[in-house]
């Protein structure tokens, strides 16, 4: 017999997992890129978006609403940078985490990355562990 309503408290919302999958933009010109990284990120648990240029990844963030972006620095049709700029500034997806990969290695490439908007900047070619350290760390800094 139980002495009190004690034992039947449901556990707290924080400590329930979440049941939908993390959904991921990957915005990048190179398909091979794109395909391993979605699919490795699949067998992860996240779902994944892929985008090819710039106009196409402004359709996917509309149409998905992506919990985090992994972009791109050389895109057919536009900067990567510029996106990042975009994004990082619009208050509809200010709050999205945006991961930079870029196999760019101009001196100034990363103070250019952090001054858009980006959280992280990963240099190509990446340990996909890594990234992926740093995508959850992105993640579970924001309350979904």
């Amino acid at each position: 017999m139980l002495a009190s309503s004690d034992a039947l408290l449901e556990p707290e919302m924080a400590e329930v997992p979440s049941l939908v999958p993390h959904v991921v933009l990957i915005v990048d010109d190179e398909p091979h890129q794109t395909e391993v990284l979605s699919e490795r990120l699949s067998r992860q648990g996240f779902k994944t978006v892929t985008a090819a240029n710039g106009a196409e990844a402004e359709q996917m963030l509309q149409q998905y609403r992506p919990h985090l972006i992994v972009l791109d620095i050389h895109l057919p049709d536009v900067s990567g940078l510029d996106l990042c700029q975009r994004w990082s500034d619009a208050p509809e997806t200010c709050e999205i985490p945006i991961v930079i990969v870029s196999g760019s290695d101009a001196p100034d490439t990363i103070r250019r990355c952090r001054s858009a908007g980006c959280r992280y900047f990963v240099r190509k070619p990446y340990d996909p562990n890594a990234l992926l350290t740093l995508m959850r760390s992105c993640l579970s800094d924001h309350s979904w």
